[in-house]
């Protein structure tokens, strides 16, 4: 059992044997350093870049709202106008029509006036006056 324990102890201590460490390697690890520089850079750039754009397009959403703001405020804007002169120009079209209905309704109640004072003097006016419904 020595005899194993010693041959084991051996065979450990043959393992154990340092391993040179070359310029190589050296090299290895310093150009793994310097991809990880490199890739954190790019990583700050790109952090900056992203950001960059939220505020680019931030921006480009305030001034898209902006001109919907005024296109609607002019578009609504035109379509007061637009009724106003609608309502406008009907009130104007109108009132002539109205003071010509008038004077129509004010001729019409003094012929209508003459025509009975027709009537008392000529028998035959009253008739037809009373066959039209207006004596």
């Amino acid at each position: 059992m020595r005899v194993v324990a010693l041959v084991l102890m051996l065979f450990v201590i043959t393992l154990a044997k340092e391993v040179p460490f070359t310029q190589e390697d050296r090299d290895r690890i310093r150009n793994v350093e310097l991809k990880v520089e490199r890739l954190e850079e790019g990583q700050k750039h790109l952090q900056k870049q992203i950001e960059e754009l939220k505020r680019d397009t931030q921006r480009q959403f305030d001034e898209l709202r902006t001109f919907l703001y005024w296109g609607f405020g002019i578009l609504f804007g035109g379509m007061g106008i637009l009724i106003g002169f609608v309502i406008w120009d009907r009130r104007t079209a109108v009132e002539p029509v109205a003071r010509k209905i008038k004077e129509i309704e004010e001729g019409e109640e003094k012929l209508e006036k003459v025509m009975k004072k027709l009537a008392k003097r000529d028998p035959e006016i009253e008739k037809i006056l009373k066959e039209e419904g207006l004596a």
